[in-house]
């Protein structure tokens, strides 16, 4: 798998679960929450996940491994 395919699969990934069409952690593959703002985040590994609106509002994106 080169780079390019990585990549587009990443932001697959990440539009869906922003979305709501997936559920699953990236990091560690525990349901996700959604809250307010457009903000997703996983309560097992404490993974965040914002759009481009709920992060020039104020809600940090912050990623943490294991």
């Amino acid at each position: 798998m080169d780079v390019v395919s990585l990549h587009r699969t990443l932001d697959q990934e990440l539009v869906a679960l922003l979305r709501g069409a997936s559920l699953e952690c990236l990091a560690c593959g525990e349901f996700v929450m959604h809250a307010r703002g457009g903000s997703v985040f996983c309560p097992e590994c404490g993974s965040q996940l914002g759009d481009q609106q709920a992060l020039e509002d104020g809600v940090s994106f912050v990623t943490q491994a294991g």
